[in-house]
């Protein structure tokens, strides 16, 4: 019997693998397992950005309705459990111990056929083999596009693309279209797909995909609709089908995307309950109001304002800028990012330039990490460089300013765990 610890030794090992594209290895490990994903009702989401707020709006709704329902998200913010929820907590140390003694000899089986599992892989495999027997739902995220991606081995109730812009361009293409047609990989045949207000290049493929499956599109802005409404507090807006009453709901969320992604949820709920499960709909409202995300627009002190966003590509520090313009129009606003060196840091600063009185670029332990000389050459003249994070936190003492942390969600969790134990 392993324990928790020795299993960590193997994943931190393990991730010496990297990235390798491709389902080869994801299929025969699932075949050892005896295909769990065949036996998995589940929700399948893909998008650039907008995956884990569309899924807690899906897991909520659905558990709302009564059902038990289980989530398999990335990046994890809470180490090797993390990328397994069972309602609201990760899976727990001893069903995960459980679990991993049923795959692990499959995994020492394929590596001992040259065709060693990936770290992402394994842990997808144990999330699958997880649910079948314990949720009545999966909601899975796709890790990285959707087409090579290790979740995309089943066959879901509902599939949804939530939005496809410019990130992981180095496994995914450097054009929207070929971007767009890996995360089109997940439509499945006949399956209903899901998808948000997408740029005209990324849209044409997505319809081509789901055309040659035959899968019918429902798209926000034409089959389903949301108006944001004003409100003082609350982020609000009303949603609906063609031809029927709007139904009213509040966010704890903030930003406009939320509302984008509330609504994807919405859409995608209506359509398992066609399928025949029951959806409790006046549940909804209160359901969706009581999402909240972890490094996700997330207020995590008041005195002073502390602000940490896991906004990780160009589109996501977009919509982080506008969120930030809404919700703290007039206030003075200092930021601290730090990003891997493999995403479009230089795309990523330019929207950041003349909102913030003070820009500090840093880094952080991690071998993907941008490094404090990597940062300085792609600078812009406003921004400085600070060695240690820690120490540019510690300095974060005006009650009269707004501090923000964003860029690497791996960056965020850490950041995040830093200011909690400081906080207790």
């Amino acid at each position: 019997m392993h324990t928790m610890k020795q299993i960590e030794a193997f994943f931190n090992h393990r991730h010496q693998l990297g990235v390798k594209p491709g389902l080869e290895r994801m299929q025969q490990l699932l075949a050892l397992l005896g295909h769990p994903e065949k036996r998995l009702n589940a929700v399948h989401i893909a998008g650039t950005n907008g995956k884990g707020s569309t899924a807690a709006f899906v897991k909520q709704g659905l558990q709302a309705s009564g059902y038990q329902v289980g989530v398999f998200t990335s990046p994890s913010l809470h180490g090797i459990r993390g990328y397994i929820y069972v309602e609201e907590e990760p899976i727990s140390e001893q069903a995960f111990l459980k679990v991993w003694e049923k795959v692990y000899p499959a995994v020492q089986e394929l590596d001992q056929k040259n065709q060693s599992p990936t770290e992402f892989e394994i842990l997808t495999a144990i999330a699958f083999f997880y649910f079948v027997t314990n949720v009545d739902i999966a909601v899975i995220e796709a890790g990285m596009g959707g087409r090579e991606d290790t979740t995309n081995c089943i066959i879901p109730l509902v599939s949804i693309i939530t939005s496809v812009s410019k990130d992981h361009m180095a496994f995914l293409g450097q054009t929207i279209p070929e971007i767009a047609l890996h995360k089109a990989g997940i439509i499945k045949q006949g399956v209903p797909v899901v998808i948000g207000q997408l740029q005209l290049a990324a849209k044409e493929v997505i319809i081509q995909e789901a055309e040659a499956k035959e899968a019918p599109v429902y798209q926000l802005g034409l089959h389903f609709h949301y108006q944001s409404l004003p409100s003082k507090e609350w982020n609000h807006m009303e949603w609906n089908l063609p031809y029927t009453k709007g139904a009213a709901f509040k966010l704890k969320l903030y930003g406009e995307h939320q509302l984008a992604n509330a609504s994807l949820a919405l859409m995608a709920l209506h359509l398992i309950q066609q399928k025949g499960c029951i959806i409790q709909v006046s549940k909804l409202p209160t359901a969706f109001f009581d999402v909240q995300l972890e490094g996700r627009f997330e207020l995590v002190s008041q005195h002073p304002i502390i602000i940490l966003d896991g906004a990780h590509n160009p589109a996501g520090i977009r919509a982080f800028i506008d969120t930030l313009e809404k919700v703290f129009p007039y206030q003075e606003r200092q930021l601290l990012f730090a990003a891997f060196k493999d995403k479009a840091i230089d795309e990523m600063m330019i929207p950041l330039t003349g909102k913030f009185s003070e820009i500090y670029l840093t880094t952080f332990d991690h071998p993907r990490a941008a490094s404090i000389s990597e940062m300085k050459k792609i600078s812009l003249p406003s921004m400085k460089t600070i060695n240690s994070w820690e120490n540019a936190i510690s300095k974060m003492s005006d009650p009269n300013t707004v501090y923000c942390i964003t860029g690497s969600l791996h960056f965020i969790s850490i950041v995040r765990s830093y200011l909690l134990s400081k906080n207790k």
